[in-house]
């Protein structure tokens, strides 16, 4: 998904292809999702799962140094959580219906613009 980000400037320019900072939750914290974002000089926000630290801390001074989390930023993504909760409200973007990824595009921001107008 990161791949895909364009984010156009304002003027002339490209667009702008990676964020300034990532936050996730608990299910993106093995290798893998860490290591990515860090290769791209991405900064994130993703909690450590308790086994895995667990696991690091028996390994003692081979485990490892815990990865940077800044809390007060992991809070702030319950926004974007309560958000996707909103647009799940309509059953054809819950659901998926539409085969294309344009369709259901189009029909995610219809969701979006409905609840815009209605606030």
């Amino acid at each position: 998904m990161l791949e895909r980000i364009r984010v156009p400037r304002i003027g002339p320019g490209r667009p702008r292809k990676k964020p300034d900072i990532l936050a996730a939750d608990k299910a993106y914290s093995n290798g893998p999702c860490r290591e990515y974002p860090r290769r791209r000089g991405i900064r994130h926000t993703i909690p450590e799962k308790t086994d895995s630290q667990a696991a690091r801390l028996r390994k003692g001074a081979r485990g490892g140094r815990p990865p940077g989390f800044d809390e007060e930023r992991h809070k702030k993504r319950n926004t974007v959580g309560r958000a996707v909760n909103r647009l799940k409200h309509a059953r054809a973007v819950a659901t998926r219906y539409d085969k294309r990824g344009y369709v259901f595009l189009g029909t995610a921001t219809t969701a979006a613009l409905v609840i815009w107008l209605r606030a």
